[in-house]
């Protein structure tokens, strides 16, 4: 008998869904370049502060929204690429998924962070520019430029193709859950705790997340 569980939190997919937006809007803003540049450096502060969060939230989170539950060993990941999953695969992270995560989350620290330092000599000098040589600053605004920015391009991509891989082959609408935050399932599994307590917990979270990177940035001026 199928039933509904809670898979992902409302905290994680708030999350979730401001990460896209920001990721929209530092794209806009980083081609339009001149005063939007000071509208990108805005959102790219909030993409940290949303990774902070989420690196918090791997460890406090609903069930599945924890790193315990799809940090995967080589081994299972292989497994799952030859056809053999093991049913919790099919309810939060796949190892696959998993491993997009991961990618995801260390490319957008890598970006972010080589902005903070960066200088383009042109329209925008990070914050904590001051605190590197210049050829580290130039080295930086390179890789963020050069390097960093098609890194993720292709990891959302992928990431888009695979939603769609799911939808379309194995039937399986990935958006939904992430939009309502219960999964359809037909075997029996631990729910996510989504709770008001578990709610403001994140709220508090963040909004310490929010006052470290503040701090950061303000550091550099």
């Amino acid at each position: 008998m199928s039933k509904r569980v809670r898979i992902w939190d409302l905290p994680t997919r708030l999350f979730h869904w401001a990460l896209v937006a920001c990721l929209v809007g530092l794209a806009m803003t980083g081609y339009r370049g001149g005063a939007a540049m000071d509208w990108h450096a805005r959102l790219g502060y909030a993409v940290l502060t949303l990774l902070l969060f989420r690196i918090a939230w791997g460890f406090m989170g609903g069930r599945w929204s924890r790193f315990a539950s799809f940090v995967y060993s080589p081994r299972t990941l292989i497994r799952y690429l030859k056809g053999t999953p093991h049913p919790d695969h099919l309810v939060g992270h796949s190892p696959l998924g998993a491993a997009s995560v991961f990618a995801m989350l260390a490319v957008l620290l890598a970006q972010v962070m080589t902005g903070l330092v960066g200088d383009d000599e042109i329209s925008f000098t990070g914050p904590l520019n001051r605190f590197v040589a210049g050829s580290q600053g130039l080295a930086a605004t390179w890789y963020h430029k050069r390097v960093g920015q098609w890194i993720l391009l292709g990891l959302v991509v992928l990431h888009i193709a695979a939603v769609l891989f799911y939808l379309w082959k194995k039937k399986d609408n990935l958006v939904q859950p992430m939009l309502r935050g219960d999964k359809t399932l037909r075997h029996a599994v631990a729910p996510s705790r989504d709770d008001a307590a578990s709610r403001l917990a994140a709220l508090a979270v963040l909004a310490a997340c929010a006052g470290a990177v503040t701090g950061l940035v303000k550091l550099g001026g």
